[in-house]
């Protein structure tokens, strides 16, 4: 495998420290910590893990409806 030595100052260095786990080498701590980059790729990849069911979308959308209906007659809106 190849390497490359980098230059950090010690506040980096520190902080790189106190992420690193039992045993942990600088190099995995760094893939760990930013290896997984919010790109729209890696969020159309785990799309599905994340995405709601119709049977949850349905009982959100009924909620927020009762709350309207809720908050209306408590304002007094719900005659209007």
């Amino acid at each position: 495998m190849a390497v490359k030595t980098i230059t950090i100052d010690m506040d980096a260095y520190r902080i790189l420290d106190a992420e690193k786990r039992d045993k942990e080498s600088f190099s995995r701590v760094i893939k760990r910590v930013l290896g997984n980059a919010c790109t729209a790729e890696n969020l159309l990849r785990h799309l599905a893990e994340v995405a709601l069911s119709e049977e949850a979308l349905d009982h959100a959308e009924k909620s927020v409806g009762l709350r309207k209906e809720t908050l209306a007659e408590y304002r007094g809106l719900d005659e209007v």
